[in-house]
């Protein structure tokens, strides 16, 4: 059994992955813990629930953003006995986010920057990458986007550290032109891609994941390709405000996921969310305090329609079954 948080501390936007030791690695966007800025952050754990922290992963900030405080969402995946480490990051003396790629040669790191951005702004549309290798084609994908942009889609080189060359990027999923407050799709991040049984799950989340307004939700379309065309679940059921996973009383503005499938074939949606008996800390850029976002867990079930689903659409606070490990 365990009982949500699994790792109770500021750990926002996070990623899993089961590397080659064994060993789940947890990675999440840059905080301040006890004092310490800490750009990449690194955790790992046997069976999901018991996470050691292991601290930093990239010691050294990209050379175009030696100022930046603004590391986010990090994506991590492994290849041929070498880690690659997909983030954004704010430009130095500028006012917009860069897609950026590091390398490590073991999944904890020290990951180093490849020396180069690889996609700059405007604003932070350049943001929350995420890895795919489509299983059907075999291409190398890049998923990423904010900024109330679309979710964007362009193949990798095969150095992975770069876009293919005379390749373009696609959207694959806009935000809606809702007006109103409740509607979660109006900006759409975080995007997340699982391949089962012939679909490709789309996970991503909207719209405000901080701060005391916090309106955040675990949202996810399906597509028979890898680019798409994507239909939401929100517009499969014709609801609107339909979404994975929404806030309860324990647990606020759950969002940013990850798919982890755990040693018994079971997928895991893991994801950050506000405790709100601890809502906020001391943060990197705000001496007053900022949304904490720990990680927490949930069982990722189908329906007979093929559709995925959390029980109860809601995180759960009290004890639960824990993964296979």
């Amino acid at each position: 059994m365990f009982t949500n948080p699994v790792l109770d501390d500021n750990f926002p936007d996070p990623t899993i992955i089961r590397a080659a030791d064994g060993w789940y690695y947890a990675y999440g966007t840059q905080t301040k813990r006890a004092g310490l800025i800490i750009n990449l952050q690194v955790a790992r754990s046997r069976d999901l629930v018991a996470w050691e922290y292991l601290g930093e992963g990239l010691p050294e900030k990209p050379v175009w953003a030696t100022e930046s405080q603004k590391i986010w969402a990090p994506h991590v995946s492994e290849h041929g006995g070498r880690y690659y480490l997909y983030y954004s990051s704010r430009h130095d003396g500028a006012d917009y986010f860069s897609l950026a790629v590091a390398v490590a040669d073991a999944p904890a790191g020290p990951f180093v920057d490849c020396g180069r951005p690889m996609l700059p702004g405007p604003g932070f549309t350049c943001i929350d990458p995420m890895a795919f290798d489509d299983p059907a084609t075999g291409r190398r994908l890049l998923y990423w986007g904010s900024g109330f942009g679309p979710i964007w889609v362009r193949e990798l080189a095969t150095d992975r550290l770069r876009f293919a060359p005379g390749s373009e990027a696609v959207a694959v999923l806009h935000p809606s032109v809702s007006d109103d407050p409740a509607d979660y799709h109006r900006l759409i991040e975080g995007a997340w891609v699982h391949y089962r049984a012939g679909w490709y799950y789309l996970f991503f989340s909207g719209d405000n994941c901080c701060g005391p307004h916090a309106h955040y939700a675990v949202l996810v379309a399906r597509a028979r390709q890898a680019t798409g065309p994507f239909e939401t679940y929100a517009a499969a059921t014709a609801n609107p405000h339909a979404a994975l996973l929404t806030a309860n009383a324990h647990w606020h503005a759950p969002g940013h996921n990850c798919v982890v499938t755990d040693a018994a074939g079971q997928d895991w949606l893991a994801c950050h969310a506000i405790d709100p008996r601890q809502p906020t800390f001391d943060a990197i850029d705000d001496s007053e305090g900022y949304s904490r976002r720990v990680l927490i867990l949930a069982r990722l079930d189908y329906t007979a329609d093929g559709w995925p689903a959390v029980a109860g659409g809601s995180p759960q606070w009290l004890p639960q079954p824990a993964p296979a490990g």
